[in-house]
């Protein structure tokens, strides 16, 4: 299953870092940036969360809430978000059942794909962007003109 522009964020609860949870539908009135990736610290990840970090400022500008996902632990998450300085939540989707819900799990190699999801206040999609395969890095240059 894949997720279309136009159509209803699929909900979600996942704990972050810090062992709170998150749950999508309570952040409605809020655009949402979702960033699915595979794994913390691996070079590809850790360059996209650094270009995030540093356009950073301009998404949270427009309003938006930022949320790497992917199905590292909440301890893994905590040690890669201070070690990389990243001033947003990253939510542990363990059994990748979030990743799942939006098209982008990797059964095969047990990881999500790179897919950057943008949710509009009234909690639909209302821009995706993916990578052309795990290895690859994704173009995050169209997110902000996304959010709102």
């Amino acid at each position: 299953m894949s997720i279309e522009v136009g159509q209803p964020a699929p909900d979600f609860t996942l704990p972050n870092e810090d062992r709170e949870t998150v749950t999508l539908s309570e952040l409605k009135g809020t655009p949402v940036v979702l960033v699915f990736y595979p794994l913390d610290f691996s070079g590809v990840c850790t360059a996209e969360h650094c270009q995030i970090r540093d356009d950073y400022s301009s998404w949270l500008d427009q309003g938006a809430k930022i949320f790497g996902i992917s199905r590292d632990s909440i301890f893994t998450h905590k040690v890669f978000k201070a070690q990389e300085n990243l001033p947003y939540s990253l939510l542990a989707d363990m059994k990748g059942e979030v990743a799942q819900q939006y098209g982008t799990w990797n059964a095969d190699a047990a990881i999500a794909e790179r897919l950057t999801v943008v949710i509009d206040r009234e909690g639909n999609v209302a821009y995706t962007t993916k990578s052309g395969g795990i290895p690859e890095a994704r173009d995050h240059s169209d997110v902000l003109a996304h959010i709102s």
